[in-house]
């Protein structure tokens, strides 16, 4: 008995002692940005994930593009109740920039970096960002090669020259170019930035079934593997780790197994003057489905306001 609790104490000891130390390892990786505001709290945790198109990486070659586009961009919210909800932003959303005017979305990265990002989410959404967590192109391809595959399903067969994307209709055990491709690709598909967004969540849920896996979680190859992946790709605001980041995954696949929210629109080939053709949204319309997302009375398994 004494040899058998002794062997389990130093079972313990190396399991937390690994855990620990592959945290502070991973969060030793992580690059911070000054990114969030000092606007007043709103209800719940809020996280602003965002997909960088950083061109010049392994994944993302160059194209004739400068600097980094947002091409994903997602907010997640724990409300207090403990519904969880993951909303995909479109970038082609029409918002006022603070300092700016009337853009597109993902231009307030180009004008400002992730701070002017976090203050026009915050202005469009009427919620405060507590974590803002930023992945590039390269990091989801990386992070999925870590892991081995993910599963993810298409209704068409698809040979998109522009994102590399060739699949045929149906589901399939993916690795990390193709797992990429399948974010990026819109230019087949003809709702655009809407039925992205849309692979843009199945990719989320897939990656967090992935990773929550018995084959990945007792691994620690996997482990180690996925955390260098992870925390060498990310971007998070001053005092968001690992941990952080840990909690706004499970809040993910919280969200993506109840159902995902559709933000409403009124019109999604609206002409503007300076900008192309944009997503337009109804103010009064945002604020009811934002507030309900707030104080978790949102239907997730509808995607409808309550």
């Amino acid at each position: 008995m004494r040899l058998g609790a002794t062997l389990l104490v130093l079972v313990l000891v190396i399991v937390v002692g690994w855990g620990a130390g592959l945290v502070l390892w991973a969060d030793s990786r992580i690059e911070h940005v000054d990114a969030l505001t000092e606007a007043e709290n709103t209800p719940g945790t809020t996280y602003l994930i965002a997909g960088s198109d950083r061109r010049g990486g392994e994944a993302v070659t160059d194209d004739g593009t400068e600097g980094a586009r947002t091409d994903t961009i997602m907010l997640l919210h724990k409300a207090p109740g403990g519904n969880s909800y993951l909303v995909s932003l479109p970038r082609d959303t029409l918002v006022d920039i603070p300092g700016q005017g009337g853009y597109k979305l993902n231009a307030a990265y180009s004008f400002g970096g992730a701070p002017l990002l976090v203050e026009t989410v915050e202005d469009f959404t009427g919620l405060t960002i507590d974590h803002y967590v930023e992945i590039g192109f390269d990091g989801v391809s990386g992070m999925v090669d870590a892991v081995d595959h993910v599963n993810l399903c298409i209704d068409q067969d698809v040979e998109d020259e522009k994102s590399g994307l060739s699949m045929t209709e149906g589901c399939h055990d993916v690795g990390g170019e193709q797992a990429l491709a399948f974010v990026r690709a819109r230019y087949f598909d003809p709702t655009a930035d809407l039925g992205r967004q849309q692979r843009q969540q199945q990719f989320i849920g897939a990656l967090m079934e992935r990773v929550t896996s018995p084959s990945v979680l007792l691994n620690p190859i996997s482990q180690v593997k996925l955390a260098g992946a992870g925390s060498d790709s990310l971007v998070t605001s001053d005092g968001t780790g690992i941990v952080d980041v840990s909690f706004m995954a499970l809040a993910a696949r919280s969200a993506m197994s109840n159902g995902t929210m559709t933000m409403p629109i009124e019109d999604p080939q609206f002409q503007t003057e300076n900008s192309g053709v944009a997503i337009l949204t109804d103010d009064e319309d945002i604020a009811a489905f934002f507030d309900s997302i707030e104080d978790g009375s949102a239907d997730p398994t509808t995607g409808d306001a309550g």
